[in-house]
């Protein structure tokens, strides 16, 4: 997994932006990341971002559009919120995004993301969320396909900022949704991911709390859900909001169903100092879910609600 090498290069990376255009579309240089989403309009095109900081944000209303980092975690956008929303807010046909990092962000509602997705397709790679109140948000009445794979995110999150708490990963779409191979921690308030989504896969990620302040849940699924949770490593921290579930099924309703929903070969324990013994898998839904072996340390298997 590439995270070392581009949660190194998101730290080191100064002040200093690229030299002129930065942005470039078939070659053709633009100084404006808004700028160069406009010159694909409507069509398909790919946006490669030079190495720098970048206090630029852009809004995809069409099209399908790739945004990619020339060198993966060296492009780096802060800040900058389009709408007071996100650093990308992407309502085209589909987007892509490919090697940035995305970090600082704080908007008036609480919300503020490195993407907001609005409608269209979404994959996510190779990419960072740091130190915002939200990684990703947002989704879209139509189905969507969302794909977030080989990604980190850390210092995310938030229930203090606002009449409503921000997460590491909150979406919400009528779609399905896969999360791999990445990596959550240290997160600052929230879940690390929510969604509400009838269709999921989560496998091969990291939930490390150990350094997680005023967390909540690693999974809610607080509508239900189908699909798979398999091979993820899970450690619970000690200054948690709401300590007592790390994978909560339908806490809040029961619009999708959650029968045949597979929890098998997660790894979950205790950071050091952690005593609450909190549910592994917490059930609103009372559907027969298909829970397999998980190596569990300090952690209840199973609890209905």
């Amino acid at each position: 997994m590439r995270y070392p090498i581009l949660l190194a290069a998101a730290l080191l990376a100064g002040p200093a932006v690229a030299a002129s255009a930065p942005f470039t579309v078939d070659g053709r240089g633009f100084g404006s990341l808004q700028d160069a989403v406009n010159a694909i309009g409507g069509g398909e095109g790919t946006v490669l971002i030079a190495p720098g900081v970048y206090q630029q944000c852009a809004v995809q209303t069409a099209g399908r559009v790739t945004y990619r980092a020339a060198q993966p975690g060296t492009a780096i956008l802060e800040r900058a919120a389009c709408e007071d929303k996100a650093g990308l807010v992407l309502r085209g046909r589909s987007s892509t995004v490919d090697g940035l990092v995305f970090r600082g962000y704080s908007v008036n509602d609480g919300n503020g993301a490195g993407i907001r997705t609005e409608q269209g397709d979404l994959t996510v790679v190779n990419s960072m969320f740091l130190d915002s109140q939200q990684g990703i948000g947002g989704g879209a009445p139509g189905p969507q396909r969302i794909v977030i794979d080989h990604s980190s995110f850390a210092g995310l999150g938030q229930c203090d900022q606002s009449e409503s708490c921000a997460h590491a990963v909150y979406l919400k779409t009528p779609g399905s949704i896969a999360i791999t191979n990445s990596r959550f921690e240290r997160g600052t308030g929230g879940h690390y991911v929510k969604l509400r989504i009838p269709n999921v896969t989560i496998t091969d990620n990291s939930f490390d709390d150990t350094r997680g302040t005023k967390t909540n849940y690693m999974i809610d699924l607080p509508e239900g859900s189908r699909g798979l949770i398999a091979r993820n490593t899970f450690v619970q921290g000690v200054h948690k909001e709401n300590g007592s579930t790390l994978i909560a099924v339908s806490a809040e309703a029961k619009t999708y169903p959650s029968a045949g929903l597979r929890i098998e070969n997660n790894v979950a324990s205790l950071a050091p100092g952690g005593s609450e013994h909190p549910g592994f898998v917490v059930d609103w839904s009372h559907q027969p879910l298909a829970i397999g072996a998980n190596r569990l340390s300090g952690v209840t298997p199973f609890v209905s609600r």
